[in-house]
């Protein structure tokens, strides 16, 4: 029930800013934090993956031969990188999302 409420809340916004010849002040001051908040992730996003990268890899370098530490250190790289890409996917999802109604 709470989905199809926010659902049905966010279809009134996009319709509201479709239907109407000039964007409501709300609908601007939302999108404005919207894209701060993008911003701010993105920006974050990139030197924490490069930290989780270069623990994963000093996880493997520094292992002495210990299987579990190996592993550990080749799932922390996949992740991060999994990650890091669909963070990046999202930021080009919701550019083009942008650009199609705006």
């Amino acid at each position: 029930m709470k989905k199809i409420l926010i659902i049905s809340f966010l279809i009134a916004l996009l319709l509201n800013s479709v239907c109407f010849a000039a964007t409501p002040k709300l609908i601007k001051n939302l999108e404005k934090n919207l894209d701060t908040i993008k911003s701010w992730i993105i920006t974050i996003a990139t030197p924490a993956a490069a930290v989780a990268i270069g623990a994963g890899i000093m996880m493997k370098k520094f292992s002495f031969g210990d299987e579990e530490r190996i592993t550990s250190g080749r799932k922390l790289i996949r992740s991060t990188l999994f990650s890091y890409a669909f963070i990046l996917s999202v930021d080009l999802v919701l550019n083009a999302i942008k650009t199609l109604f705006g």
